[in-house]
């Protein structure tokens, strides 16, 4: 993302939520059909004791779990700063805390590069199964970052 941005381009109407859609979609789907399939498994097969009854059952809870983890992660770009939401970890950021929005070629995700020195990683923007739309995002918070962050800059 080394290009700079088109003029004619504005960023988006805060506050805009970035999330992968398609990947949230398929982990959902893949949640539901795989729990109703295990627990299908534990109630129709008759020679299932009632402790293995409750092991199918809740191993398709904990894989389902994990894949709601999985499609957690999201960035939030309001007028006080950007939240980014990871797996596990929530962060919220001021503006002017945000330096760069990186999504090189290969890059799993976008990263962030923060006024402190550090690297944060942003997952809500992943070109996994939606690359194009991973781009136009990471385009939109750029432009987001390059406004909002300059009026933090100048205002010190």
């Amino acid at each position: 993302m080394s290009a700079p941005a088109s003029p004619a381009a504005a960023p988006p109407a805060l506050p805009v939520t970035f999330r992968p859609s398609r990947t949230r979609a398929v982990l959902y789907t893949v949640g539901i059909a795989q729990l109703a399939a295990l627990t299908a498994i534990a109630v129709l097969l008759p020679e299932l004791s009632g402790g293995e009854r409750i092991s199918f059952a809740g191993t398709g809870v904990l894989v389902g779990a994990v894949l709601l983890l999985l499609g957690r992660p999201r960035v939030v770009a309001r007028p006080e700063g950007v939240t980014v939401v990871n797996l596990t970890t929530r962060r919220d950021l001021a503006w002017a805390q945000v330096l760069r929005v990186n999504l090189r070629a290969g890059d799993p995700w976008v990263h962030l590069d923060l006024a402190d020195g550090t690297s944060l990683p942003a997952m809500g923007i992943q070109p996994g199964i939606a690359r194009e739309q991973a781009i136009r995002d990471a385009r939109a918070l750029r432009d987001l970052v390059e406004r909002h962050g300059a009026v933090d800059h100048t205002a010190r």
